[in-house]
């Protein structure tokens, strides 16, 4: 006879009780998301480029390999020139991960016909797998909006030369990270859209103190498609979202609708660092009417003046923080905030690592993810 203790009927019972524990204990121990198993941070690059342009915004990693660029490159784009005036920044540049070597991928004049006030890079940049570069331009010439133009969307070819700029009545300072459906032929870019009627850092609003806040902000929905050999031709415009917050700021240019993130739904998340929110418009790749400023999904918590926002392959959403340097992980099917980690802990700012934190991009392999730290003009990658 088996004189084991879990032999008989008794046994069999603590058998099931202990695995149940096990099982328990093991579902206790698994990360509840992506960033519970994010142990290491390195740095690897400056973004300051020979003409001294810096604060690092857009984070996007190359789709597939076209002319200077090689599959899985970090393009990052710098908004403030050598004299810190924002809205000014004209460079890209290119860290390749295989040989850790950074190349100055594009620079652009500061003064552009086709983009009205100029140029300033911005977060609402991308590269499709067609090679072509897009990036957004919200200019200024004082590094305040009291100076800004309605700016643009570049276009440049795979070598960082511009191509093509698209501006007009619905396109004014392109500011968030895009949200792109890239089909090869055709591509889906959605936009957030920060300086209709913005004014100066100056006017302020008596009853709070600050710069006044208007509810005009918009996320654009633009089709394009992309001819065999040549560049992409907008094809239609949509204005998918409207009434988001903004207001002009001295410190921080502007705040408004930053990050977009889209689900296999076609739910398009947006968020809304004013308000402290992140949203949800329904139906966005399709949809032929804004939707307004979405269906709630969450706000306050962990969220502090949320910026960039990327979509994780368990389908969570990775939140930059503005006003310190947490990056937040919400689950958008139930609206909650499972986690939080300190990415950027700078005591030189207050909270620490407040307005550090702008663009992220998941890593190739969808286990990381890269980063700017604008305190140090760095590209950071955040991993296992």
């Amino acid at each position: 006879m088996n004189d084991s203790i879990f032999s008989g009927k008794g046994g069999a019972l603590a058998l099931a009780v202990a695995l149940m524990t096990c099982a328990a204990q093991a579902a206790a121990d698994e990360p509840k998301g992506m960033l519970e198993s994010i142990h290491r941070h390195v740095t690897l690059t400056s973004s300051v480029t020979e003409n001294g342009d810096l604060n690092p915004y857009a984070v996007v990693v190359a789709p597939v390999s076209a002319g200077a660029i090689q599959k899985d490159d970090v393009l990052v784009d710098n908004f403030n020139n050598l004299s810190n005036l924002q809205g000014t920044g004209t460079t890209i540049i290119d860290y390749r991960p295989s040989t850790k070597q950074t190349t100055l991928f594009a620079k652009l004049p500061q003064k552009l016909p086709e983009c009205p006030g100029g140029v300033g890079l911005t977060t609402a940049m991308t590269m499709l797998k067609s090679g072509w570069v897009i990036v957004g331009s919200t200019p200024s010439t004082d590094g305040t909006t009291a100076t800004k133009g309605d700016g643009c969307l570049i276009v440049l070819d795979p070598n960082g030369k511009m191509v093509a700029a698209w501006s007009g009545p619905t396109i004014n300072d392109p500011w968030g990270d895009m949200a792109v459906v890239d089909r090869g032929d055709t591509a889906t870019l959605f936009i957030s859209m920060a300086g209709f009627g913005l004014r100066s850092p100056d006017v302020i609003d008596k009853a709070t103190g600050f710069p006044e806040v208007i509810h005009k902000a918009t996320v654009l929905r633009l089709n394009i498609k992309i001819p065999d050999g040549k560049p992409p031709v907008l094809v239609d415009q949509t204005v998918v979202g409207d009434g988001f917050a903004q207001r002009a700021d001295r410190d921080n240019f502007l705040l408004g609708p930053t990050g977009l993130s889209l689900g296999p739904d076609n739910t398009l998340y947006v968020t809304d660092g004013l308000d402290n929110v992140i949203t949800a418009i329904p139906d966005a790749v399709d949809r032929t009417t804004s939707g307004g400023t979405g269906k709630l999904v969450t706000k306050d918590g962990l969220l502090s003046w949320p910026l960039a926002m990327v979509y994780t392959p368990a389908g969570h959403l990775l939140v930059c923080n503005g006003k310190d340097g947490q990056l937040v992980e919400v689950d958008p099917a139930g609206g909650k905030q499972i986690y939080s980690q300190w990415i950027d802990s700078d005591q030189a700012q207050s909270p620490p690592g407040n307005g550090d934190l702008f663009g992220i991009a998941l890593t190739p392999d969808g286990q990381g993810f890269y980063y700017v730290e604008d305190d140090m003009n760095t590209l950071v990658r955040g991993g296992k």
